[in-house]
Protein backbone atom coordinates (compact mmCIF):
# COMPACT_ATOMS: atom_id res chain seq x y z
CA UNK A 1 0.00 0.00 0.00
CA UNK A 2 1.17 3.45 -0.46
CA UNK A 3 2.27 5.30 2.26
CA UNK A 4 0.79 8.94 1.35
CA UNK A 5 -2.89 8.75 0.10
CA UNK A 6 -5.71 6.37 0.88
CA UNK A 7 -5.52 2.45 0.26
CA UNK A 8 -7.88 3.87 -2.55
CA UNK A 9 -4.99 5.81 -4.43
CA UNK A 10 -2.73 3.30 -6.11
CA UNK A 11 -6.46 2.05 -7.95
CA UNK A 12 -6.86 5.51 -8.78
CA UNK A 13 -3.68 5.78 -9.99
CA UNK A 14 -3.54 2.68 -12.16
CA UNK A 15 -7.13 3.06 -13.45
CA UNK A 16 -5.18 5.93 -16.08
CA UNK A 17 -4.01 3.19 -17.73
CA UNK A 18 -6.82 0.71 -18.85
CA UNK A 19 -7.87 2.20 -21.93
CA UNK A 20 -6.04 2.55 -24.64
CA UNK A 21 -5.49 5.90 -26.78
CA UNK A 22 -8.17 4.41 -29.17
CA UNK A 23 -10.21 3.83 -26.67
CA UNK A 24 -10.29 -0.29 -25.82
CA UNK A 25 -10.17 -2.08 -22.75
CA UNK A 26 -6.52 -3.22 -22.06
CA UNK A 27 -6.27 -6.48 -19.90
CA UNK A 28 -3.38 -6.06 -17.95
CA UNK A 29 -4.64 -2.61 -16.58
CA UNK A 30 -7.99 -3.91 -16.00
CA UNK A 31 -6.86 -6.56 -13.70
CA UNK A 32 -3.64 -4.04 -12.10
CA UNK A 33 -6.60 -2.07 -11.05
CA UNK A 34 -9.11 -5.36 -9.86
CA UNK A 35 -5.75 -6.34 -7.98
CA UNK A 36 -5.14 -3.18 -5.89
CA UNK A 37 -8.84 -2.97 -4.36
CA UNK A 38 -7.75 -6.75 -2.63
CA UNK A 39 -6.48 -5.13 0.41
CA UNK A 40 -9.45 -2.85 0.62
CA UNK A 41 -11.63 -6.29 0.65
CA UNK A 42 -8.68 -7.49 3.05
CA UNK A 43 -9.55 -5.05 5.63
CA UNK A 44 -13.42 -6.62 5.91
CA UNK A 45 -11.89 -10.02 7.40
CA UNK A 46 -14.12 -12.96 7.41
CA UNK A 47 -16.95 -10.56 6.22
CA UNK A 48 -15.38 -10.75 2.46
CA UNK A 49 -13.48 -13.86 2.43
CA UNK A 50 -15.66 -15.22 -0.06
CA UNK A 51 -15.83 -12.45 -2.44
CA UNK A 52 -12.34 -11.96 -1.94
CA UNK A 53 -11.67 -15.82 -3.28
CA UNK A 54 -13.90 -15.23 -6.00
CA UNK A 55 -12.33 -12.50 -7.28
CA UNK A 56 -8.80 -13.49 -6.99
CA UNK A 57 -9.31 -16.61 -8.74
CA UNK A 58 -11.36 -14.91 -11.84
CA UNK A 59 -8.25 -12.23 -11.99
CA UNK A 60 -6.02 -15.65 -11.65
CA UNK A 61 -7.88 -17.65 -14.74
CA UNK A 62 -8.17 -13.86 -17.20
CA UNK A 63 -4.41 -13.36 -16.09
CA UNK A 64 -3.44 -16.44 -16.91
CA UNK A 65 -4.86 -16.44 -20.96
CA UNK A 66 -3.32 -13.00 -21.15
CA UNK A 67 0.26 -14.41 -19.64
CA UNK A 68 -0.03 -17.16 -22.73
CA UNK A 69 0.12 -14.64 -25.57
CA UNK A 70 0.83 -11.17 -24.23
CA UNK A 71 0.68 -10.03 -27.56
CA UNK A 72 -2.47 -11.62 -28.98
CA UNK A 73 -4.22 -10.50 -25.63
CA UNK A 74 -4.03 -6.92 -25.05
CA UNK A 75 -7.16 -5.80 -25.48
CA UNK A 76 -9.39 -7.11 -22.40
CA UNK A 77 -12.42 -8.50 -24.81
CA UNK A 78 -9.95 -10.44 -27.51
CA UNK A 79 -10.11 -13.60 -25.32
CA UNK A 80 -13.56 -13.89 -24.78
CA UNK A 81 -14.17 -12.96 -28.71
CA UNK A 82 -11.82 -15.93 -28.95
CA UNK A 83 -13.78 -18.25 -27.16
CA UNK A 84 -17.53 -16.92 -28.75
CA UNK A 85 -15.93 -18.63 -31.93
CA UNK A 86 -15.09 -21.60 -30.59
CA UNK A 87 -18.24 -22.38 -28.79
CA UNK A 88 -16.61 -22.69 -25.54
CA UNK A 89 -17.65 -19.12 -23.97
CA UNK A 90 -20.53 -21.04 -21.86
CA UNK A 91 -18.29 -22.80 -20.21
CA UNK A 92 -18.18 -23.02 -16.79
CA UNK A 93 -13.93 -22.29 -16.67
CA UNK A 94 -14.17 -19.98 -19.67
CA UNK A 95 -12.41 -15.90 -19.55
CA UNK A 96 -16.01 -15.28 -20.86
CA UNK A 97 -17.51 -16.50 -17.26
CA UNK A 98 -14.39 -14.92 -15.41
CA UNK A 99 -15.00 -11.77 -16.77
CA UNK A 100 -18.15 -11.54 -16.19
CA UNK A 101 -17.91 -12.79 -12.77
CA UNK A 102 -15.36 -10.89 -11.89
CA UNK A 103 -17.60 -7.70 -12.91
CA UNK A 104 -20.39 -8.71 -10.78
CA UNK A 105 -18.21 -9.04 -7.86
CA UNK A 106 -16.06 -5.11 -8.56
CA UNK A 107 -20.00 -3.66 -8.98
CA UNK A 108 -20.89 -5.31 -5.84
CA UNK A 109 -17.97 -3.15 -3.93
CA UNK A 110 -18.59 0.21 -6.12
CA UNK A 111 -22.36 -0.31 -4.75
CA UNK A 112 -20.60 -0.83 -0.99
CA UNK A 113 -18.51 1.89 -1.23
CA UNK A 114 -21.59 3.93 -2.40
CA UNK A 115 -23.57 2.74 0.05
CA UNK A 116 -21.17 3.77 2.62
CA UNK A 117 -20.95 7.58 1.71
CA UNK A 118 -24.25 8.01 1.08
CA UNK A 119 -25.75 6.16 4.41
CA UNK A 120 -23.22 7.40 7.22
CA UNK A 121 -26.02 5.74 9.72
CA UNK A 122 -25.75 2.29 8.46
CA UNK A 123 -23.94 -0.22 10.25
CA UNK A 124 -20.95 -2.32 7.84
CA UNK A 125 -23.35 -5.48 7.86
CA UNK A 126 -26.54 -3.37 6.60
CA UNK A 127 -24.39 -1.75 3.85
CA UNK A 128 -23.01 -4.91 2.40
CA UNK A 129 -26.15 -7.10 2.61
CA UNK A 130 -28.24 -4.24 0.74
CA UNK A 131 -25.43 -3.50 -1.54
CA UNK A 132 -25.56 -7.66 -1.88
CA UNK A 133 -28.93 -7.69 -2.67
CA UNK A 134 -28.85 -4.79 -5.47
CA UNK A 135 -25.68 -6.78 -7.09
CA UNK A 136 -24.84 -10.24 -7.14
CA UNK A 137 -27.72 -12.09 -5.13
CA UNK A 138 -30.03 -12.45 -8.21
CA UNK A 139 -27.38 -13.97 -10.01
CA UNK A 140 -26.82 -16.49 -7.02
CA UNK A 141 -28.25 -19.73 -6.23
CA UNK A 142 -29.94 -20.26 -2.99
CA UNK A 143 -26.78 -22.07 -1.05
CA UNK A 144 -24.43 -19.02 -2.45
CA UNK A 145 -26.99 -16.47 -1.21
CA UNK A 146 -26.78 -17.63 2.30
CA UNK A 147 -23.83 -18.23 2.51
CA UNK A 148 -22.98 -14.68 1.41
CA UNK A 149 -25.10 -13.19 3.92
CA UNK A 150 -24.17 -15.52 6.72
CA UNK A 151 -20.56 -14.37 5.98
CA UNK A 152 -21.89 -10.58 5.75
CA UNK A 153 -22.96 -10.31 9.07
CA UNK A 154 -19.00 -10.47 10.54
CA UNK A 155 -18.05 -7.09 8.82
CA UNK A 156 -16.20 -5.28 11.13
CA UNK A 157 -17.46 -2.18 12.84
CA UNK A 158 -17.47 0.83 10.39
CA UNK A 159 -15.90 3.28 12.43
CA UNK A 160 -12.52 1.15 12.96
CA UNK A 161 -12.83 -0.17 8.93
CA UNK A 162 -13.24 3.84 7.86
CA UNK A 163 -10.03 4.77 9.96
CA UNK A 164 -8.22 1.69 9.19
CA UNK A 165 -8.67 2.15 5.32
CA UNK A 166 -8.11 6.34 5.43
CA UNK A 167 -4.32 6.17 5.68
CA UNK A 168 -3.10 10.08 5.31
CA UNK A 169 -5.44 10.73 2.93
CA UNK A 170 -9.61 12.01 2.04
CA UNK A 171 -11.00 8.83 2.31
CA UNK A 172 -14.47 10.07 1.18
CA UNK A 173 -13.77 11.60 -1.85
CA UNK A 174 -11.19 9.10 -2.69
CA UNK A 175 -14.15 6.46 -2.34
CA UNK A 176 -16.49 8.53 -4.84
CA UNK A 177 -13.62 9.32 -7.07
CA UNK A 178 -12.94 5.01 -7.04
CA UNK A 179 -16.95 4.35 -7.96
CA UNK A 180 -17.63 7.28 -10.49
CA UNK A 181 -14.22 6.18 -12.49
CA UNK A 182 -14.18 2.78 -12.20
CA UNK A 183 -18.10 2.20 -12.93
CA UNK A 184 -17.95 3.57 -16.21
CA UNK A 185 -15.65 0.36 -17.11
CA UNK A 186 -17.57 -1.75 -15.39
CA UNK A 187 -20.40 -1.11 -17.48
CA UNK A 188 -18.38 -1.47 -20.49
CA UNK A 189 -17.79 -4.97 -19.91
CA UNK A 190 -21.38 -5.50 -19.67
CA UNK A 191 -22.32 -3.65 -22.79
CA UNK A 192 -19.90 -5.72 -24.59
CA UNK A 193 -20.90 -8.84 -22.74
CA UNK A 194 -24.82 -8.47 -23.84
CA UNK A 195 -23.68 -7.65 -27.49
CA UNK A 196 -22.14 -11.44 -27.09
CA UNK A 197 -24.92 -12.55 -25.70
CA UNK A 198 -23.48 -13.58 -22.33
CA UNK A 199 -24.70 -10.78 -19.69
CA UNK A 200 -27.11 -13.18 -18.08
CA UNK A 201 -25.18 -16.14 -17.22
CA UNK A 202 -25.91 -17.16 -13.33
CA UNK A 203 -24.41 -19.62 -10.52
CA UNK A 204 -25.35 -23.02 -11.17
Amino acid sequence: MASEGTVFTPSLEAMKHVKSEQGEMLTKPFLEVCKLILPVIDKFGAAMSLVKSDIGGNISRLENKYLSDPTKYTQLYSMVQEEIVAKTAKGSSSCTNGLLWLTRAMEFLVELFRNLLAHQDQTMSQACIDSYGKTLKRFHGWLASSSFTIAMKLAPDRKKFMEVIAGSGDIDGDMEKFCSSFSPFLDENHKFLASVGMDELKAS
